[in-house]
Formats: structure tokens, C-alpha cells, sequence
């Protein structure tokens, strides 16, 4: 195990109603006049605005509104949310949605904090320290899906107009003052929607899980539990939307998987996510779904870099590979890893996304590594991308 620091200061108000307290923990974490930061209709349709305004109000806090947040976040409306904040004197941002609202919040309130700056924050593979944060206005989430894991994280990631380049930002600064989790306001999402979500966090246990680092025990045997906590109950969820605990158990394993707990004292990957974030930029599809794709093909790329992990994860997650040698072990958890993701109906080809083989050299282009290698399990280099895009084919 390596050296670290962890520090997750988010409150969870987890449960039923969970909603009715936002306007009570906007005050206690300080706010007094919130930007109410959202997507689309739905949550407006389904009266969850109106429930979270009618907190604020009998909590005494002021708000002002900004929706239209889409899929893969973008500048051009942080921009806007930015402009918004600091005319009106804004001191705390209200995320409802999911990881795009989320992210898209905290740029908002890292913008506001920073005299209108925040773009500069938000980088890519070129560089190997991200800048640091120096000020940005509290966040607080009220939780309507369960995947990215955004309620909790240090992290924002957004498409950068008009280069349309996904870009990141980070720092414990970032991690939301609270976050609400009522697993009833997941239940009316989409099927692809709800499947996206299970593979967003899975991958996000696997970046962390495919690590270099010896004797990690513990954080092993949680990513491990987490992983099969989210297999188990992604058959309950899609067979019955409104399973109130398979929700719960999903919501809660989502946040598990990007706080970080998983991952401490032990070397990253983020490989996936590189190679996915280019794909989900350029074709504006689901960031799970793309994460479907580029998943599996990575692993066959890499998995004899250490065969013996491989076979850990498919006997120990997917209870395959049992009794065969580690090679023959870590292909069937491939093999058992791609039929789990086909069983949710998520794609596993570029066709499938929607993707194209000319568009290869242009999306390793933008992935901008600039000499640099992606990956900490094994370090990729352009080359290495190429290859693993074409087996996405």
C-alpha cells in the first residue's frame, strides 16, 4: 500500500423524502441565496423542482434557477451559469440530477469563486498535475441517478466548446457540503439510462481495482464487494424498476465506487475513462455506454500484463475461471465481464455506439497524450490507444 490522504467531508441524507431536507442543509452548509442548477423537463414534469423550491423557501434561503444542462456537460452553459452567479450575488450552488448536472455545478462554482475563471482548471492527458483550485462556492446535490458517483467525488468533467474536448477539473474542494439520495427518484429512468449508470460505476471500481500495487488487501476485497454487489443487483433492477432496495443498494455502491474509499493507497488506472471521454466527445453518447465499449477491449489488451489480477477479478466478481490456469481464468472474466454489460442492452462495438473506424486517428489525436502515456496499470502510448479503439470495432 502506498502513502495517502482521504478526506470525504460529504453529508448523506440517505432514504424515502430524503428531497424535503434540502432547503435545511443549503442553510446549515452556509448558503443563503442558491443557483438551482438542473437538466431537462423531467425533473420539473415530475414535481421534484417544485418540491426542492418549496424547501428553500421554508428554509429561508433565496434562489435563482438555471436548467438545460445536457448529457456531457457544456461550457457554453457554465458560461451562462457563471454570468448568473456572480450578478446575483450567488453563495452556493444546488445540483438536482445526476453526474452532468453535477459536474456541470462545479464549474460553475469554481467560475464564480474565481472572478468569472474556470476553464483553465480543466485539463487533459497533456498535462500530468492538474492546476489547483484555488476557490470554489459549495456544492450540495440532490441525487436523481445513480452512476457517476459525482455526489461525492473530487472531480468535474466537461466538453469544452467549441473544441469539443472533454476536459477535467479536481480537488477535494470540489467534493459536494451534502448530497440527498432518495432511491425513489431513480425508479422512473429509462432502462438504457439506468444500465448506463451500472457501467459507469463498475468501470470506476475498475480503474481503481487495476492497480500495480501490492499488498492491498482490503481495498481489493471492497472493490471486489462493491462489483458484485452492482452485478447482483443490476438483475433485480431491470426485472423490476421500482425495487426499492436494489435502487437503494445501486445508489449506495455508486457513491462507494468514486469517493475514493476504494481506491486509497493504491496506483490508478483512468485508461478507459481517456480512451472513452474522446468518443463520448466527438459522438455525444452515453459516457456508460461508451464505457461499454472501451472496457472490455482494454482488458483484452491488457490483461497479460498481470494475468494473475485478471483472474482474480473473474473468479472472485463473476465466480467464472475456477480451477483453470490465471490465463485461461482472466479471458473467461472478460468473456463473463462483456455477457453482464450485453444483458443490460448496452453496446459493445463501435457499431453499436454509433462510432466509426475513420474516426480512430482523430480521436487519438484529441486525447492530446503529447508524448505522455495514459494508464497507471499499464502505461499506454498512442499506438497502444489505436489498437485498443480497433478492437472496440
Amino acid at each position: 500500500m502506498t502513502d495517502f490522504t482521504f478526506w470525504s467531508p460529504t453529508y448523506f441524507a440517505f432514504g424515502r423524502g430524503a428531497e424535503a431536507r434540502t432547503g435545511e442543509l443549503v442553510r446549515r452548509f452556509g448558503g443563503r441565496k442558491a443557483l438551482l442548477h438542473y437538466g431537462g423537463g423531467s425533473a420539473v414534469a415530475s414535481g421534484l423542482i417544485g418540491r426542492i423550491k418549496a424547501s428553500l423557501a421554508e428554509a429561508g434561503v433565496e434562489f435563482v434557477e438555471l436548467g438545460g444542462v445536457k448529457p456531457n456537460p457544456r461550457s457554453s452553459l457554465i458560461d451562462e451559469g457563471v454570468r448568473l452567479a456572480l450578478a446575483e450575488g450567488v453563495d452556493f450552488l444546488l445540483a438536482v440530477g445526476g453526474g452532468s448536472v453535477i459536474d456541470s455545478a462545479k464549474g460553475i462554482a469554481i467560475g464564480a469563486a474565481n472572478g468569472g475563471e474556470w476553464r483553465r482548471f480543466y485539463v487533459g492527458r497533456e498535462v500530468k498535475v492538474r492546476p489547483a483550485i484555488p476557490a470554489a462556492l459549495p456544492v450540495g446535490v440532490v441525487l436523481t441517478i445513480a452512476a457517476a458517483g459525482s455526489e461525492a467525488s473530487t472531480n468535474s468533467v466537461v466538453n469544452l466548446e467549441p473544441e469539443n474536448l472533454k476536459r477535467a477539473a479536481g480537488g477535494d474542494i470540489l467534493r459536494p457540503k451534502f448530497a440527498v439520495m432518495n432511491p425513489e427518484l431513480t425508479m422512473t429512468l429509462p432502462p438504457f439510462q439506468t444500465a448506463c449508470g451500472l457501467a459507469d460505476m463498475f468501470a470506476h471500481l475498475c480503474e481503481r481495482y487495476f492497480s500495480p500495487t501490492k499488498d492491498v488487501s482490503l481495498t481489493d476485497n471492497l472493490c471486489e464487494a462493491v462489483m458484485k454487489t452492482v452485478v447482483e443487483e443490476s438483475a433485480r433492477v431491470m426485472a423490476d424498476p421500482n425495487d426499492y432496495q436494489a435502487r437503494a443498494n445501486i445508489m449506495w455502491a455508486g457513491t462507494l465506487a468514486h469517493n475514493d474509499i476504494c481506491g486509497a493507497g493504491r496506483v490508478q488506472d483512468w485508461a478507459s475513462h481517456g480512451i472513452e471521454h474522446e468518443l463520448s466527445a466527438l459522438y455525444d453518447c452515453a459516457h456508460g455506454a461508451g464505457l461499454a465499449v472501451v472496457m472490455p477491449a482494454w482488458m483484452t489488451y491488457v490483461h497479460a500484463t498481470d494475468d494473475a489480477r485478471f483472474a482474480r477479478f473473474a473468479r472472485n466478481v463473476f465466480g467464472v475461471g475456477i480451477g483453470e490456469s490465471d490465463a485461461d481464468a482472466a479471458l473467461a472474466g472478460i468473456g463473463a465481464f462483456r455477457r453482464w454489460l450485453k444483458s443490460l442492452g448496452l453496446p459493445l462495438t463501435f457499431v453499436e455506439l454509433g462510432a466509426r473506424e475513420e474516426d480512430i486517428p482523430l480521436l487519438v489525436k484529441t486525447l492530446n497524450l503529447n508524448g505522455n502515456t495514459l494508464g497507471g496499470f499499464r502505461p499506454l502510448a498512442e499506438s497502444d490507444v489505436t489498437a485498443i479503439y480497433r478492437l472496440c470495432l
